[in-house]
């Protein structure tokens, strides 16, 4: 490991319209989940000025049954996509969640996908797709994530409420951030660079300087109760570089379902497979067993077996059981990687890691996914339904399986 290196995460607020599509998918997915917890919905979002469209496959009873929708149901899922842009808070001339024009071209599952996943008389239920799936924990934070993208999670968190309760009333919906910090070994040291853009009310620019620094000091008040203060001695600040952020979210640039795989993860300190998690019930293996690799690798970092673990998970469409388990602590660990490996395949409440175990073990089949679709999918405290993957009870079954 170097020494003495920079690493820099992003994030993006629940107003950047690619996060807006993930949303709107994701309370699609809590929508058929809440009538019918073995639904299958693969849904995409595409976002724009004025306009949301929806795009994929379904299978659900009570929403889409023999090739048709039940009625009430195209009313109820449009419905669930206004109150979602209502909810983020987009009410401009460009995105409004009231005078939107909304399109749903969702339709029924492929027969082809169904017959390998569907469990059989001989036959457990197969992966919803091929794949590869990473999970990543490291001791640099409390919530056991890389402190670059923890930090810059916060801001934008710490941002939105305050726009929300209107403490800051001059900020809209979106917004990103970016955070550099120089660590010494695997320890951060100080921020070396914070860069926020923030949508604002008209007037907030270089065109108004008194609002512009009202502005400018209202972040870098935010940045300064998120960031400790000992990593803030040597940090340049770039705040709405551009000068002037008025039009933003969907009217500002398309979003789609998706497309901000590194921020929903780790902000690129750990590989990734590829694939997104938003829009997709937890028999898609995207999804769920990247929350079971970081549930593996969250908890192998907190039963003290290392600080840091990374671990890929690998699948065939059709298939149950996993090709492959792979483990990498990256020198850190107390016992060898290939024994931790041994262990998780041979505690029995994991069940083989089936995509069929790894659902019953985290309770996946609930309404539970739109509080994913912004500010992360890990990182967050488990409560309630909400976050299973964060559980920390694990460590006692490691712990006993490797003595």
């Amino acid at each position: 490991m170097r020494n003495d290196y920079l690493f820099t995460s992003e994030s993006v607020s629940e107003g950047h319209p690619d996060k807006v599509s993930d949303q709107i998918s994701d309370a699609i997915v809590d929508l058929f989940l809440s009538k019918d917890p073995e639904a299958r919905i693969a849904c995409e979002t595409l976002t724009t000025t004025q306009l949301v469209v929806l795009a994929g496959e379904i299978r659900c009873k009570g929403v889409y049954e023999n090739g048709a929708w039940v009625p009430g149901a195209q009313e109820e899922i449009e419905a669930t996509v206004r109150n979602t842009v209502k909810r983020i808070g987009y009410e401009q001339d460009g995105f409004h969640w009231e005078k939107l024009e909304f399109i749903n071209r969702l339709h029924g599952q492929s027969a082809h996908i169904a017959q390998g996943v569907d469990a059989g008389e001989n036959k457990d239920e197969g992966a919803g797709d091929q794949g590869i799936m990473f999970g990543y924990a490291t001791d640099e934070t409390p919530g056991l994530m890389p402190a670059t993208l923890y930090y810059s999670h916060k801001i934008l968190e710490r941002m939105a409420a305050d726009r929300h309760s209107g403490a800051a009333p001059f900020l809209e919906p979106d917004a990103k951030s970016q955070v550099t910090l120089r660590y010494e070994g695997s320890l951060p040291v100080a921020a070396t660079a914070v860069v926020v853009s923030t949508q604002h009310k008209k007037g907030y620019d270089e065109n108004d300087p008194a609002k512009q620094a009202e502005l400018e000091a209202y972040v870098k008040g935010v940045i300064a109760d998120v960031i400790p203060p000992v990593l803030l001695r040597e940090t340049e600040y770039f705040i709405n570089p551009t000068g002037t952020f008025e039009i933003g979210g969907p009217d500002g640039d398309a979003g789609l379902t998706g497309r901000k795989i590194i921020v929903d993860t780790y902000g690129g300190a750990s590989p990734h497979g590829g694939g997104a998690f938003s829009g997709k019930d937890p028999t898609k293996v995207d999804r769920s067993a990247a929350y079971i690799t970081r549930y593996l690798a969250k908890n192998v970092v907190a039963a003290g077996l290392a600080t840091r673990c990374t671990i890929q998970i690998a699948y065939a469409i059709g298939v149950s059981k996993p090709l492959s388990l792979y483990v990498d602590t990256h020198d850190t660990g107390t016992v060898g990687d290939d024994k931790i490996e041994q262990a998780i395949l041979g505690i029995a409440k994991l069940g083989g890691l089936t995509p069929r175990s790894i659902r019953t073990h985290l309770g996946l089949n609930k309404p539970i996914y739109q509080p994913t679709a912004a500010y992360g999918h890990f990182g967050r405290a488990a409560e309630g339904d909400f976050f299973p993957w964060e559980r920390l009870d694990l460590v006692d079954d490691l712990k006993a399986a490797l003595g």
